[in-house]
């Protein structure tokens, strides 16, 4: 029983000692020009559904929410957007190739229409991020003409 209370009090001086080395956070007051809404102009409808489904992991605008503030949640939220910003950071879309913007476009639509993008851990907490059917179709259909564009222009360079 001492081996149990002794390593509850280690664990809670851990996690309080947690509370005051927080992760860096991801976010920025400006949306930059190489942002992919800004230089693709998607439409109202396309760009409402890119931020509230994919922008907190996928660009340098997170909006994070209170339990954001609460260590190790913040730990893991910040691991998290970190590896969506490494997979796919649409801030950054204009530094992309035309081969690779064609690339990312085509792993979006199959994450999209394969019910893995969104992920549902995020959808749980962030009810807005949650897709229907027509916004599945509005978002694949868009990327899909985007995706044969960049196609093009990787074929002329």
């Amino acid at each position: 029983m001492k081996i149990l209370k002794t390593s509850l009090v280690i664990l809670l001086f851990i996690l309080i000692g947690m509370q005051f080395f927080r992760p860096e956070k991801n976010t920025s007051d400006q949306v930059p020009e190489t942002d992919l809404i800004v230089s693709e102009n998607p439409g109202e409808e396309i760009a409402l559904t890119l931020k509230n489904a994919c922008y907190d992991c996928h660009s340098n605008n997170t909006k994070y929410p209170w339990y954001a503030e609460v260590a190790p949640l913040s730990y893991w939220i910040a691991d998290h957007v970190e590896e969506g910003t490494e997979h796919l950071d649409f801030s950054q879309w204009m530094a992309y190739s035309p081969k690779k913007k064609a690339h990312k476009m085509e792993e979006l639509i199959e994450e999209v229409e394969e019910h893995e993008m969104p992920l549902e851990s995020y959808t749980w907490l962030h009810g807005e991020a949650r897709l229907s059917e027509d916004q599945i179709t509005a978002l694949t259909d868009w990327a899909k003409m985007l995706r044969a564009k960049y196609e093009l222009d990787a074929q002329v360079q």
